[in-house]
């Protein structure tokens, strides 16, 4: 997320580390560096002068200049301003209403707004015990109410039927009614996009916001359409009180562009954001977070979270007594333990949030593939529960079936062994309380054993 812009400014900032004395010449010099970094990371001019400005100010004075460590100091302030800029906190959802609450989606065709309704509705569920009603007043594309549907059977709340024929007024106001009777706290109403802003949309979405007076309207944006998700953000928000904005996609977003452009612009927080197409790929948008992965810093508090919620604690207490009783770990625990990493987003996800990872070579960061944990779940898931207990009796022929079982070749069979005899070795020391020989004899390298 964000990898150029992180990169850009990490580098500006980072020549600036350890100086004994800030200059107003060295300051410019990286201040130059770091307006260069928001330009080419699409940030709306407006934003970048204002920042700059802001930073200018405050790193020429006395609170730098005085610093027993101004380069740290002059850090801080950069960390400071973006974070200003993003919002300064996470802006959490307003729920405080006599059920049901009713939360109005809004934004363009194509932005997510489907998937990103779903995805909400699991974290109210999940997160805060919510009881959810999904509805579509999407009524020119039956495709988008056919998907909410499944996207609500799969997150496992109340889904509202709708057709193309009927009003979209009306269908909201059915949905309310029927979650009303129903006891359901709060009601998601997933409206109709269109590919650019025209005059019938904005006077449709104006009828049903009317009628169903939303406690939140969230505007659901790409981030990877930099400032135009601003300007767009604006233009939605001059024809309806929005409450917040949720950007999505922002996995593939190298640039940044969108999230440090929109609070500015609109003076409206960003709420979400969507990681991924997962359902669970829907996070709180905490700025000084953001800030920190930007910066290089990482995001511990992000990650203790992710364990929090999608680790299966059951099944890693099972496996850590397992280990204790020197049982021995085989192949099906290797397999759990990589879905586990999968269920929190993938190795690449959770090494970003640690900090200093930014900083790792290049060739070390390639060796991070996702790719390579779905391959090692699809070998194993190819063996029989005997072979995953016994990797000693898996030669040439077993070898054979597991590759074509797989989808994979030999030589990767081959290779998941090697892996998983290093991971096994690594357990065993653990077992016999050897942690802490074991963390030094890594030597800050990648542990052995995982599929990189």
């Amino acid at each position: 997320m964000f990898d150029s812009l992180s990169e850009r400014l990490t580098r500006a900032v980072q020549s600036l580390r350890g100086q004994g004395r800030l200059t107003e010449t060295n300051i410019s010099d990286t201040l130059r560096e770091v307006r260069m970094a928001l330009l080419e990371a699409d940030v709306a001019l407006p934003v970048v002068r204002t920042f700059i400005d802001q930073v200018r100010t405050r790193a020429l004075g006395a609170e730098v200049m005085t610093s027993l460590s101004p380069g740290q100091a002059f850090i801080k302030i950069v960390n400071d301003e973006l974070v200003r800029v993003m919002g300064e906190s996470n802006d959490a959802l307003n729920l405080t209403t006599q059920p049901p609450a009713v939360i109005l989606m809004a934004g363009l065709q194509g932005a997510g707004k489907t998937t990103t309704s779903a995805k909400l509705a699991r974290l109210l569920k999940q997160r805060d015990k919510k009881s959810v009603m999904l509805v579509s007043v999407d009524i020119y594309r039956p495709a988008a109410i056919e998907q909410l549907k499944t996207l609500a059977q799969e997150v496992e709340v109340e889904f509202f039927p709708s057709e193309t024929s009927q009003d979209p007024v009306k269908i909201a106001k059915a949905a309310i009614e029927q979650a009303r009777k129903k006891f359901i706290d709060v009601v998601i109403v997933d409206t109709a996009g269109r590919l650019h802003i025209d005059e019938d949309m904005m006077q449709e979405i104006q009828r049903v916001h009317q009628a169903v007076s939303p406690i939140e309207t969230l505007f659901v944006v790409d981030s990877m359409t930099g400032q135009d998700a601003a300007n767009t953000a604006a233009a939605f928000n001059e024809a309806l009180p929005l409450t917040g904005v949720v950007l999505t996609k922002t996995d593939g977003d190298a640039r940044g562009g969108a999230a440090l452009s929109i609070r500015q612009i609109t003076g409206k927080p960003i709420k979400f954001m969507g990681v991924g197409e997962k359902v669970d790929g829907l996070e709180a948008f905490h700025p000084d977070r953001v800030v920190s992965r930007m910066l290089g810093m990482g995001d511990v508090l992000s990650l203790v979270e992710e364990v929090q919620q999608k680790v299966d604690h059951k099944q890693a207490a099972k496996l850590a007594k397992k280990i204790q009783k020197g049982k021995g770990f085989d192949l099906t625990d290797f397999r759990d333990q990589m879905q586990q990493m999968n269920a929190m987003g993938g190795v690449a996800s959770m090494m970003e949030k640690l900090p200093g990872m930014s900083n790792l070579p290049k060739g070390v960061q390639a060796q991070v593939g996702d790719k390579e944990i779905g391959r090692t779940i699809a070998v194993i898931n190819s063996m029989t529960p005997k072979e995953r207990t016994h990797p000693a009796i898996i030669k040439g022929s077993r070898k054979k079936r597991i590759a074509a079982g797989s989808g994979t070749q030999v030589q990767d069979v081959n290779r998941i062994l090697k892996q998983f005899a290093q991971m096994q070795k690594m357990m065993k020391k653990m077992s016999k309380g050897g942690m802490t020989k074991m963390l030094r004899g890594m030597k800050g390298k990648l542990p052995p054993g995982m599929p990189f």
